[in-house]
């Protein structure tokens, strides 16, 4: 054992000197500034801890290095983009070059590896899962079949909020995935109980946010050690990522075998998953590529869009705390266009435009991922004087983007106004170009996040007056505050929540007698999953 570590131990450091003298050998072209590396490890030091917020940390890059600038983890250059111009120019006019991703070692050996976003771009299977999601969620014509769904788990979502206004996080949560299970798999959540694909899609998503976690597994820095044996110092990622593989395997196995069942028995709803198994006639061989592309198609609606959709609507309620006025000027947008009769739809969306400016005011305030996603290239490239190795890593800063002055003067202002245009100006650069990624990477989801994000923006705007507490006869300040991490939440906040009147809590409370509680498919999810 002694003999076997000691030898496994010397051919490692050999192979990553080797690899750090032919970076040192490269490293003679012109990278971007950025800190001394040191031997072999480079730049590790260098990285921001986990209680840091990244994108602030890699902010400061700018005023010590420029607007781009790199930095090195074993021989593995990484490039810092901190001007909306340089990810513009290199994410999406070069899209061709920086279309892959990194590594993610410890994420694709925790199961991820069929999802999309791990999905290399030279991978067949990528186009497939990308036409696939585009056929039913990338257009507005396609996404607005879905508009009943959001319609009436937007209203029951208004109703949660009304009759216990104190856990509005949970409220969002549970919305926003149970709009995502309906449309993904057809699946109705327990209504007012917790629900058992609730809490296994919980349970994988927080696998993925441990297994992104910038410089915490070894295996992303040295990839050699995916063939340790699990009793290598170092090695416990290997049974923390087989842990993690059993709870991504039922995230993405049991809706689909549900959805399967369904099916079989001419008891299912049309959603996502069941639209694409009709179109193979419902016979997809088990274990085939075909399969694979249906299970994670479906299973990424929720990875990409449950997290970072719960997160903006959370910032909508805590900005409009803060900014009681932007609160006034929506609801009187509303009133004039929709009325007090009845509740703001779909159909209403292009005689809001104050609305649509404050959905995009608040993806600006708080980007849904920060720092993006990071990108890889497939050759060598050259822009402005540097030099990017082919496999360089780039991480478009998303946050320092919708907070350079100069592209959005005032930045850590709410002014939805900015994209209207108002004393004289024009509308500022729409945050979409942005924040819904780059290039052949750009969210394929992104048309449904914008839709549920209206549909429950405008509808809070128009049911609820959102201020900050009041306590012992004052107003209780409330802080703005974002946690760390790929996915930016707010921390923890409290607000008042009412109804503007009493005939408006009777439009939320309407849906009680319009539209009961249907029974879940809890029971049918749970006899399919002790099946298997």
């Amino acid at each position: 054992m002694v003999l076997l570590l000691l030898t496994f131990t010397i051919s490692l450091f050999g192979l990553y000197l080797l690899r750090f003298l032919l970076s040192r050998k490269q490293s003679s072209r012109p990278l971007p500034p950025g800190p001394p590396r040191n031997p072999i490890i480079g730049n590790l030091n260098d990285l921001p801890s986990h209680v840091e917020r990244d994108w602030e940390y890699w902010l400061k890059h700018k005023d010590l290095y420029g607007p781009i600038s790199s930095v090195s983890i074993f021989g593995d250059n990484i490039i810092i983009l901190n001007d909306a111009r340089f990810a513009s120019d290199i994410l999406e006019k070069r899209s061709s070059i920086w279309s892959s991703r990194p590594a993610f070692n410890f994420a694709k050996l925790a199961g991820w590896d069929k999802a999309l976003g791990m999905t290399a771009y030279s991978d067949p299977s990528f186009k497939t899962k990308r036409k696939a999601l585009g056929h039913q969620i990338g257009s507005k014509v396609s996404v607005s079949r879905f508009d009943a769904v959001q319609d009436l788990e937007v209203r029951r979502f208004l109703l949660r909020v009304l009759e216990d206004p104190d856990n509005l996080v949970h409220h969002i949560r549970k919305e926003t995935g149970a709009i995502i299970l309906k449309i993904a798999y057809g699946y109705t959540i327990e209504p007012h109980q917790p629900d058992p694909l609730v809490d296994l899609a919980d349970e994988a998503m927080a696998t993925f946010r441990l297994a992104l976690l910038p410089g915490t597994w070894a295996v992303d820095f040295l990839p050699i050690l995916k063939y340790a044996p699990s009793w290598f110092p170092g090695a416990q990622f290997a049974r923390m990522a087989k842990a993690f593989r059993r709870s991504v395997a039922a995230f993405s196995d049991v809706p689909y075998a549900f959805v399967k069942h369904q099916i079989a028995q001419q008891d299912f709803e049309p959603c996502f998953l069941s639209n694409l198994l009709q179109k193979h006639g419902n016979q997809l061989e088990p274990g085939s590529d075909e399969e694979s592309v249906a299970k994670w198609t479906a299973a990424v609606l929720y990875a990409g869009g449950f997290d970072t959709t719960a997160s903006a609507v959370t910032t909508f309620f805590l900005v409009m705390a803060l900014f009681p006025e932007v609160q006034r000027k929506a609801q009187e947008e509303i009133d004039r266009v929709v009325g007090t009769t009845r509740l703001p739809g779909f159909q209403d969306r292009e005689n809001l435009p104050y609305i649509n400016a404050i959905i995009k005011e608040v993806l600006r305030y708080n980007p849904v991922l920060p720092m993006g996603i990071a990108h890889a290239s497939v050759e060598d490239d050259m822009y402005e004087g540097y030099a990017f190795p082919k496999g360089s890593v780039m991480v478009p800063n998303v946050w320092a983007f919708m907070h350079d002055e100069n592209t959005y003067p005032d930045p850590f202002a709410f002014k939805p106004e900015r994209f209207l245009g108002y004393d004289g100006r024009e509308p500022e650069v729409n945050p979409y170009s942005f924040v819904f990624g780059f290039g052949r990477r750009v969210c394929p989801g992104q048309t449904l996040a914008d839709a549920t994000l209206y549909i429950s923006i405008a509808r809070s705007l128009a049911a609820f007056t959102i201020t900050n507490l009041v306590q012992d006869g004052k107003e209780v300040d409330t802080r703005i505050e974002f946690q760390p991490g790929g996915i930016s939440h707010p921390e923890s906040y409290n607000v008042n929540i009412t109804p503007r009147s009493p005939r408006h809590e009777e439009l939320i409370r309407a849906v009680e007698t319009e539209h009961p509680w249907e029974e879940s498919h809890s029971r049918e999810l749970q006899e399919i999953r002790q099946r298997m």
